[in-house]
């Protein structure tokens, strides 16, 4: 993973700052200077992360780095970790007793992200660049829809990115090659049928390739002899750098990395392998915990809601035991559609409804609208059910939630409602749009984040489907639970593949075993786990602490509880690490109650 984001994940992309909030921070700087201090740090940072990503860069509507890709190589990876020890080094000259409460948060955000990084450079994380799922590989083709094409300039720098590419796979090759050496390679398993993301974009015909999409059509403004000029520009690009690339890369992974790849799927059997996995848990969690306390708290999640599907099953009438349950919900044809249109359409119907609900659930509201689109035909059949992803930071493109269509009978309508809530709202798009709209955060903290948070907070997006009556049958409230309790079977099946010796197989059975969950999904959830160690223990981790802070306000605050109140604070400094989280609410409950 880049820079940008000190290994965390793009939450937010655009940033609106009202002229009173700078005029109150340059007022706050000028008062006291270390504040000055700790944001020229901020600024600086800041700047090295444009140019180190300038298709983020683009994406936030800064232009300067608009016809270039970034820069791969194992050097500079390593040139870019010591500044981020040196950027540490100006930050422990901060005197941080001297800043103000909002400072010290900054300051102790920014220290724990930019130590994060810094562990993760350590650790040699950047010679794994791709995953089963993700990597340069698979985004590139999507670059139409990431940054502007309004006119002469703008294209002239997505053919500048075109162009760009051949060697930008090759460097991808080079830090990989490393990695062969040095023994971080990615697990033979998940690796199998990596050649589909990658075939579809070695064409013989310029018109067949994704990337080809921008010329097919011109926005208004562009003169006929300028659109024929970079027509042909563009198919040269593709046919001589984009072709190129894709087919050195399928040949390196052909031939080169698949036969060294590992046969063992744990992390800790990488160099260093156990202590990058305790490292990883540490990080996604944001909690000083153990890869034994997240196993146990995920078996106990996985009894407990076990419990309440059981529940659940006796109150539909169904007669039969779980296993059977289980079994009418992966067969029987009324759980299913025909087409991907009828089920894009059920996702915009739970959606619209959930909509008409969200001013009851929340005081503050987003003003960036979302969309739905498909999981693109090339890696839908590798990819989970479904993905969401952040508006442009330009202000031109809304959030859009992807819904996988492929393979329909792996996409029961009774997951849908809870799945939608996640993705879209009240989950992460409310959630990254009214981060997006803050107006007293650094920008550093508008761009990054902390993914026990924003996927806890999409779990917890989840269960409110209950109080906004969005689960009318058994069936669909089955399915929530089977969400639920697929986040569960995650502590207990990521710690166990990477930390406790189980096999792919194994957790494949403890899934199945346990969820209404289809094997399709279940396969490719176990892969992606396997190739991202740690990701997945984020989601349950935020969300049973979210449920624990608003079950302590409801306690203390009594009759006065209001969740609309609740939900403004969880959500009103953007994603933070879970005890910062604790501390916010704790502080709202104090001020509620006057004391």
């Amino acid at each position: 993973m880049n820079r940008t984001l000190k290994t965390y994940l793009l939450l937010i992309t655009f940033l609106t700052l009202s002229c009173a909030v700078k005029v109150k921070m340059e007022e706050s700087k000028k008062e006291n200077p270390a504040v000055t201090e700790l944001h020229q740090l901020f600024d600086d940072d800041w700047e090295l992360t444009l140019k180190e990503n300038p298709v983020f860069a683009t994406m936030l509507g800064d232009k300067r780095y608009s016809d270039k890709l970034s820069v791969v190589s194992v050097a500079h990876s390593e040139e870019l970790n010591q500044m981020n020890k040196d950027f540490l080094v100006r930050l422990e000259s901060i005197d941080r007793s001297a800043l103000p409460k909002n400072e010290k948060l900054n300051y102790d955000i920014y220290k724990r992200l930019t130590e994060d990084a810094v562990e993760s450079a350590d650790f040699k994380s950047y010679l794994r660049p791709i995953t089963n799922r993700g990597g340069f590989h698979i985004s590139f083709p999507q670059l139409h829809e990431r940054v502007p094409l309004n006119n002469v300039e703008d294209y002239e720098n997505y053919i500048a990115r075109l162009n760009a590419f051949k060697v930008y796979a090759e460097s991808h090759i080079e830090v990989m090659r490393v990695g062969i050496e040095g023994g971080y390679v990615l697990p033979k398993i998940v690796l199998e049928g990596a050649e589909d993301t990658i075939e579809p974009h070695i064409v013989a015909d310029a018109t067949e390739s994704l990337l080809y999409k921008p010329f097919e059509k011109y926005p208004k403004g562009i003169e006929e002899a300028d659109q024929a000029r970079l027509t042909e520009a563009g198919v040269d690009a593709i046919m001589n750098s984009v072709v190129p690339g894709y087919k050195a890369f399928l040949e390196f992974m052909m031939n080169e990395y698949l036969p060294a790849s590992s046969d063992d799927i744990a992390a800790s059997s990488l160099p260093n392998g156990k202590a990058y996995y305790e490292y990883r848990v540490r990080s996604y969690t944001t909690l000083q915990v153990t890869p034994q306390e997240v196993h146990d708290r995920g078996l106990s999640e996985v009894a407990r809601i076990r419990i309440e599907m059981d529940e659940v099953i006796k109150d539909s009438g169904f007669e039969g035991d779980f296993k059977a349950f289980v079994e009418f919900l992966r067969t029987d044809d009324q759980f299913y559609v025909d087409t991907p249109e009828q089920l894009m359409k059920e996702v915009a119907v739970v959606l619209k409804k959930m909509d008409g609900q969200l001013p009851s659930l929340f005081g503050k509201l987003p003003r960036m609208p979302y969309g739905i689109k498909k999981v693109p035909d090339f890696i839908a059949p590798k990819t989970t059910t479904a993905y969401y992803n952040r508006p442009s930071g330009d202000g031109t493109k809304a959030g859009f939630y992807y819904v996988n269509t492929y393979d329909l009978r792996s996409r029961p309508i009774y997951e849908i409602q809870a799945l939608s809530l996640h993705e879209a709202v009240p989950g992460h798009h409310l959630q990254i749009g009214l981060q997006q709209e803050l107006e007293n955060l650094p920008t550093f903290r508008l761009y990054s984040g902390f993914t026990a948070f924003t996927e806890g907070w999409a779990l917890y997006a989840e269960r409110l489907g209950l109080e906004a009556g969005m689960y009318e049958d058994p069936y669909s409230n089955f399915g929530r639970l089977t969400y639920e309790m697929w986040r569960a079977l995650r502590l207990v099946v990521d710690t166990g593949m990477h930390y406790f010796g189980w096999s792919r197989q194994r957790a494949i059975d403890y899934m199945a075993e346990n969820s209404a969950l289809t094997l399709h999904n279940i396969t490719t959830e176990v892969d992606r786990y396997i190739s991202w160690p740690g990701q997945a223990l984020a989601y349950k981790t935020g969300e049973l602490k979210i449920r624990e802070l608003r079950a302590r306000a409801e306690d203390k605050l009594g009759k006065s509880f209001d969740i609309r109140a609740f939900h403004d604070v969880v959500l009103g400094s953007g994603a933070v690490p879970l005890n910062v989280l604790e501390t916010n609410v704790d502080e709202w409950i104090a001020s509620e109650l006057g004391m």
